[in-house]
């Protein structure tokens, strides 16, 4: 009987355990269930090993390299355009003849004055015309002559003086005339060496000098009245029609060599300082889709303007254009790449985060996420490189789905 009075007492306690046991089943299950209902939905990304590209895009300009301009001399009509926009060109052929009846008659007029001038001072400086000269030299011989014949009478004079035979008056003419006969003869040759004042000598080469550079002028005038190629090249621009009129300095053609023509890209401010000589440029132009030219920077920009609204450094580079689909004065699409590094880590920028400028991204762990402390490189428009913290494969929270705030410990669902 007392053991069966034990047994009866311990039945209840077994019953209030067993509900104790299930209610405590219950709360965990309870608490696990409210857990996942505070789980958060997340966008992710994966670790790949990939090339990243640090590039500045921006715009620029195709510019000939060897150019030539041709304008108008003077106020003219076009007589004759003999090639089309377009067409290719060889060294001294005769492109467009503008009318150069003026410019001829001028051309007659200054090489008559330049005769006329350099006539002129030849005769400076040969003392006179030639008919000045001759008589000149007629006039020496003759001077010479009076003066050895006053001379030899003096001479003769003297001689009969000391013997008595001539008075002291006929000596002292004597004297006068070989005087005078001196004076005339100094005279003559001063006139032969140095007719001329140096003032007068100056004022004719003056004068040449003068007629030498209208000459000069209107020969150039002819000269750019008939333009002719100064080289191989193509016709790109050709404002002028046959029978038009053009202006003192009016452009009548435009030519270059377009094998090779330059890019003048413009770098915005913030921008320059990420250029270095040898980076590889991109170029690209929508009229032709698809088309990538490539160049290298040659030279970094060493001062900042102003173009349009912006502030910019101007840097140029020589592409090649065997093909001559690049047309000069055409604005196209620059991509310049400052740096590249090949078989990286690489995440999307935005799971990269900063706390006291410090690098960090919520790597996916299980069900939850994790702070991981990481190194950064290269960065662009859309990717970051990662250089220690990460392994390729992982993965990492970019943010999340419902725009809740995630951080170390959240707890996730997929």
């Amino acid at each position: 009987m007392p053991l069966n009075g034990n047994s009866s007492a311990r039945r209840p306690a077994r019953w209030w355990l067993a509900a104790l046991a299930i209610l405590a089943a219950v709360i965990v299950l309870a608490a696990f269930v409210t857990h996942r209902d505070d789980a958060v939905q997340i966008h992710s990304a994966v670790v790949e090993e990939g090339t990243i590209r640090s590039v500045v895009s921006t715009n620029g300009k195709i510019e000939p390299v060897n150019n030539f301009e041709a304008h108008s001399p003077i106020a003219t009509s076009v007589q004759r355009v003999l090639v089309r926009e377009g067409d290719s060109v060889k060294r001294g052929q005769l492109l467009v003849v503008l009318d150069d009846a003026d410019a001829r008659a001028q051309a007659a007029r200054a090489e008559t004055l330049l005769k006329g001038a350099q006539a002129d001072l030849s005769a400076a400086e040969r003392g006179g015309t030639q008919e000045e000269v001759y008589n000149l030299d007629a006039q020496l011989v003759k001077a010479n002559s009076d003066h050895d014949a006053a001379q030899r009478n003096l001479d003769a004079l003297t001689k009969l003086q000391q013997q008595g035979a001539a008075t002291a008056g006929e000596v002292l003419a004597a004297q006068k005339t070989l005087a005078d006969a001196d004076v005339q003869l100094k005279l003559l040759r001063q006139k032969q060496t140095k007719r001329y004042s140096n003032a007068e000598l100056a004022r004719v080469e003056a004068q040449r000098t003068e007629a030498q550079a209208n000459y000069d002028a209107a020969q150039d005038v002819l000269a750019k009245s008939n333009v002719r190629a100064p080289f191989d090249g193509i016709v790109y621009s050709l404002p002028v029609k046959q029978g038009g009129f053009v202006a003192a300095g009016d452009l009548v053609l435009q030519m270059a060599d377009l094998r090779k023509v330059m890019l003048r890209a413009f770098v915005d401010e913030p921008d320059v300082a990420k250029l270095a000589p040898g980076d590889p440029i991109e170029i690209t132009w929508d009229a032709i889709p698809g088309r990538v030219w490539h160049a290298t920077v040659t030279a970094v920009p060493t001062a900042v303007k102003l173009h349009g609204a912006r502030n910019v450094g101007e840097t140029t580079s020589i592409v090649d254009n065997k093909d001559l689909k690049l047309l000069p004065n055409v604005n196209v699409g620059v991509t310049i790449v400052a740096a590249e590094h090949d078989h990286v880590l690489v995440v999307p920028r935005e799971a990269v985060r900063l706390d006291d400028s410090k690098p960090y991204v919520l790597q996916v762990t299980g069900h939850e996420l994790r702070r991981r402390d990481v190194e950064t490189s290269l960065t662009n428009l859309t990717q970051i490189e990662i250089t220690h913290g990460l392994s390729a494969n992982d993965v990492v929270a970019i943010n999340s789905w419902s725009g809740k705030p995630i951080g170390d410990r959240t707890q996730i669902k997929f």
